[in-house]
């Protein structure tokens, strides 16, 4: 497949005339939040084809030893299951022609020995489809070494030491009755979703690596035949051959309790910040202003949260001079959020980035324990990282 534009990439900025610091200017932190590039197409996990189902359909297809071919059949499902192999209907297939063989036998079984049987072959017929038995937060090198292309496997690794990829997410992608919509839009939905989920999983944005991309696992056309319908959400480098080493994961259940408070007002407020029109200003002033007025509503949102919590320890201090500056740039958005002109609007939106990922900024992170290196905005801009493609493997 080849590259296709990065969508987690932060866009050109149309407007650097301006001189200001977010989409109308200079990079703000908070226009474009940090995102690391990726470079690496859709990889398409196909998954071989399971060695016993094949031996139980042949031991069905020809009436002989019946009982192995059932056996046989039982075992290739639940390895499928847990493999996220191919081959299921000739499992199924095997088994019941194996079946057949046996209805002799059948009569010498009690009801409930049936039942548990039936019960059974119909669970693992309906979990043969999953594509990997790989949980939220685990690690894996990939059979081809990188993220691309098609892969028959993955090998589950200790998220301490070197691996290609690591799991942030699980997300479903359709209705299971739903035909197989192409790569391309099994791709976008896949790139959705998981980027939705990125900031949950790392929500210390400062901490991740600059050479960290997103990419995604997802069904190739033959699994979605099977009834695959789930993707999962990677974090892997974007480097050529190289590997990540350490767990990326920082969230409520790694992050105490005023990290995660502070973590989630600033990201909120770089969500709507994301958001910032197109348009210039004098090309669109309403749309603008509009956008101004958002900014100011999460500000004031995100301001009460953070002054009604009692910050433990030295925290308290340096987040209260936080929310302070954060007044002050709400006061500039809701002036630029009614501003006459565009020049008056620049200017009010100029101040109402004053404050963002300054030295206050860095001073409530440090207190918190949180990562204090500010993001080289202007690298990203740039295409520091490697970024060129979206990422991605197909199950």
């Amino acid at each position: 497949m080849p590259p296709a534009q990065n969508p987690f990439a932060p866009p050109e900025h149309p407007h650097g005339a301006h001189g200001a610091p977010g989409a109308h200017g200079a990079p703000g932190p908070y226009a474009y939040p940090y995102t690391p590039p990726w470079a690496a197409p859709p990889l398409i996990a196909t998954a071989p084809v399971n060695g016993v189902a094949i031996g139980s359909l042949v031991l069905g297809l020809l009436c002989f030893l019946p009982a192995v071919g059932l056996v046989l059949g039982l075992i290739a499902l639940a390895q499928i299951r847990r493999r996220g192999e191919r081959g299921r209907g000739m499992a199924i297939a095997g088994s019941a022609l194996s079946a057949v063989g046996l209805v002799l036998w059948a009569a010498l079984l009690s009801t409930g020995a049936v039942s548990d049987f039936r019960d059974g072959f119909n669970g693992a017929a309906r979990e043969a489809d999953a594509p990997f038995s790989l949980a939220v937060g685990a690690c894996f090198d990939s059979p081809t070494g990188d993220l691309t292309g098609d892969a028959y496997g993955v090998e589950e690794v200790p998220c301490a030491g070197g691996h290609d990829a690591e799991v942030f997410g699980r997300v479903s992608l359709a209705d299971t009755a739903a035909p197989y919509p192409g790569e391309d839009r099994v791709a976008t939905a896949a790139e959705d979703k998981c980027f939705a989920l990125k900031d949950g999983y790392a929500m210390d944005t400062w901490a991740m690596p600059e050479d960290v991309a997103l990419s995604y696992l997802m069904p190739s056309p033959e699994s979605w035949r099977q009834g695959d319908r789930t993707a999962l959400c990677l974090f892997g480098s974007a480097r050529e051959g190289g590997t990540l080493t350490g767990t990326l994961r920082n969230d409520a259940a790694t992050l105490g309790p005023d990290q995660v408070a502070l973590l989630t007002a600033l990201n909120a407020v770089d969500t709507v910040l994301s958001e910032e029109p197109e348009d210039l200003p004098e090309d669109d002033l309403a749309a603008n202003r509009a956008w101004a007025k958002d900014v100011e509503r999460e500000l004031t949102e995100q301001i009460k949260a953070l002054s009604g919590r009692e910050w433990q320890g030295a925290a308290a201090r340096p987040v209260t001079r936080l929310v302070g500056e954060m007044r002050d740039a709400r006061a500039a958005w809701a002036r630029a959020g009614g501003a006459r002109d565009a020049d008056t609007y620049m200017k009010r939106y100029e101040e109402g980035y004053v404050y963002v990922d300054g030295p206050t900024t860095v001073t409530a992170r440090k207190a918190l324990g949180l990562n204090t290196d500010v993001p080289d905005y202007e690298e990203d801009f740039d295409g520091g990282g490697g970024g060129g493609g979206a990422g991605g493997l197909n199950v």
